[in-house]
């Protein structure tokens, strides 16, 4: 049997992976079934199919010059002539048979048009937010090493996650700079500025990745900037001194300050630690905006600002390019020209924006679709853990899951600068904020997601129910493993004292540091334990049973994680958003005001 009859009828034949283009006379990868490939198997099999089998040496096309080996029909003496995969089956319907003039057909055959790839890609940006879900898509190991190539990153050193994704809830910090790039920038933010972060958003999606919340965090709000290592081009560090009481966009660019540090003050502020960083500039907004053919808006009036040159009619409107970075840059012509009225602003066109990429009309086009992702690299600078287009596409395909109506914008509730006579930055608004915060810690989503739930999450959720024990009968030793020094002494003097617990013990600070606070407890102490959550408003998750029953007087362990922002501070939120804290939903266009 020779290589020609050797494939079987389940194996793809790279010849059939190769079809003439009438219009170049030249011969073209089939990408829907080549796709699934990797570039250097769609190379390894094209050579193999020139040799003919598994005794013969690879060669190129060029090379090639029909069979090779010690039974071939053809001479040696025949003259070389260019071939390509697709014409052994030619070749074959000279020798007859039928099956071989099938092959011939087989091997001319107009290509079928690929099906549409129906990736839920979350692609966003306007200054803000980009993704692409393009390389695999195309299948093309160039397009792939451009996009690839187009990407920046940054050293953040112990700041973030090194991994793409998280088994949990995932939080990415999507960062707006003045920075100038791009011929036709030269006009916007301050000439010299390394790029301030002007427009910050933290994006956080759920662990079952139903839901997500955006939170937006105002440039002028008046707060505390933490010490932060940066990592400088030689590999070595360098601690940039914390300040009190500075305005957030100074924590980028400022004194060398890199995102790792936007991301350590955010940190601070929610108690939310950011797994990844995204930061774009003027140019992005232009780039991306122009890929999509424009994002659909909508004025309640209309708005002509000189500062920013935004010229919009009332109603609907589609802006791309300069319009669109001028809708996200002007102050004076929304509600009071606050930097907080511009937020609003920048939410709705990002909920519009979001709809745009996530239509039919741009993810089954493979030309929008490579635009797209060309323009989003082109702008991207991202940390170390997603900083290739394959990390980054991993990313969008797990973020697409989200549906956009269940993605819900919010604004860290702020109030006036009680330290300026005249406010003309904000600070936060404890009161209002503390539950935001609470809610984004504990993964509770803003918006009702209907969903069915799984077996394993119902069980844990079970563990709060049934009867709860008396404070007094509630024996354990608290351990801290949070950033809050003597946490683990204030809890216990506050469980003592407000709440009864005079069995508890401060067993000062854990072995190791911990996220999230955990209650391990035996089975025969689950109504302990059950009274105990409902004193801490521990979640369900935090309750970590064991198999074996205590004996005597062994208490319970209490360790106190990241999400302990103090003693008598909820460590869940509320079940729904306060009614004092406004919201918008991806899903929902609204005309700006």
């Amino acid at each position: 049997m020779d290589a020609q009859s050797r494939g079987r009828a389940d194996d793809i034949d790279p010849a059939d992976q190769w079809v003439l283009n009438p219009h170049t006379g030249n011969y073209e990868l089939r990408l829907d079934q080549s796709a699934e490939e990797s570039p250097v198997a769609a190379r390894t099999a094209t050579a193999a199919d020139s040799g003919h089998g598994d005794g013969a040496r690879s060669t190129s096309p060029r090379e090639g010059s029909g069979r090779r080996g010690a039974g071939s029909r053809e001479g040696s003496g025949d003259t070389p002539r260019r071939e390509v995969p697709g014409q052994r089956s030619r070749r074959s319907s000279q020798r007859g048979g039928r099956g071989a003039e099938s092959a011939a057909t087989s091997g001319r055959r107009k290509r079928k048009a690929p099906k549409a790839r129906r990736k839920k890609a979350l692609l966003w940006t306007g200054g803000v937010l980009a993704f692409l879900l393009v390389a695999a898509s195309l299948g093309a190991y160039l397009l792939y090493a451009r996009l690839n190539g187009n990407i920046s990153t940054v050293d953040i050193g112990k700041q973030g996650n090194k991994n793409v994704l998280s088994d949990g809830p995932m939080n990415i910090l999507i960062i707006g700079t003045d920075k100038r790039t791009g011929k036709g920038n030269e006009g916007y933010g301050d000439k010299d500025s390394p790029g301030h972060a002007e427009t910050t958003i933290l994006f956080h999606v759920s662990e079952d990745r139903t839901n997500a919340t955006a939170l937006s965090i105002p440039r002028d709000l008046k707060t505390r900037i933490p010490e932060c290592e940066t990592k400088q081009p030689d590999g070595s560090t360098v601690v940039v001194p914390g300040i009190e009481k500075e305005r957030f966009n100074v924590t980028l660019g400022q004194d060398g300050r890199d995102p790792g540090c936007t991301m350590k003050t955010v940190a601070e502020i929610t108690g939310v630690e950011a797994d990844h960083f995204m930061m774009v500039d003027f140019n992005a907004v232009k780039e991306l905006t122009t890929a999509v053919n424009g994002v659909p808006v909508c004025m309640a009036k209309p708005v002509k600002d000189p500062k920013s040159h935004l010229d919009l009619p009332a109603g609907p409107s589609t802006v791309q390019g300069e319009q669109a970075l001028a809708l996200l840059r002007t102050r004076s012509s929304f509600g009071n020209s606050s930097d907080l009225d511009r937020i609003k602003v920048q939410q709705q066109f990002l909920g519009s924006m979001i709809r745009q990429m996530k239509s039919n009309d741009t993810l089954t086009n493979p030309k929008k679709l490579f635009d797209l992702a060309d323009a989003a690299t082109k702008s991207l600078t991202v940390d170390q853990g997603i900083g290739s287009a394959n990390k980054l596409m991993t990313l969008a395909q797990e973020l697409g899951k989200v549906d956009t109506k269940n993605i819900t914008f919010v604004t860290l509730p702020v109030k006036d600068n009680p330290d300026e006579p005249k406010p003309i930055t904000v600070v936060v608004d404890e009161v209002r904020a503390e539950p935001l915060f609470a809610m984004i810690r504990s993964d509770t989503s803003l918006t009702e997601v209907k969903q069915q739930k799984k077996a394993a999450k119902s069980k844990q959720a079970a563990l709060l129910k049934g009867p709860k024990a008396e404070p007094a009968d509630v024996r354990v030793d608290v351990l801290n493993g949070g950033e809050i020094p003597g946490a683990a002494g204030a809890t216990v003097t506050w469980l003592q004292n407000q709440q009864g617990v005079l069995k508890s013990a401060n067993k000062a600070n854990a072995p190791e540091k911990i996220k999230k606070t955990t209650l391990e407890y035996a089975p025969n102490q689950a109504d302990q334990a059950r009274a105990l959550a409902e004193m801490m408003g521990l979640p369900a998750t935090a309750l970590k049973p064991g198999t074996a029953d205590a004996e005597g007087l062994q208490a319970m362990v209490l360790t106190l994680g990241g999400d302990f922002k103090g003693a008598g501070i909820p460590i869940t939120g509320p079940a729904k958003i306060p009614e004092n804290i406004e919201k918008a939903s991806a899903d929902k266009e609204v005309c700006a005001e």
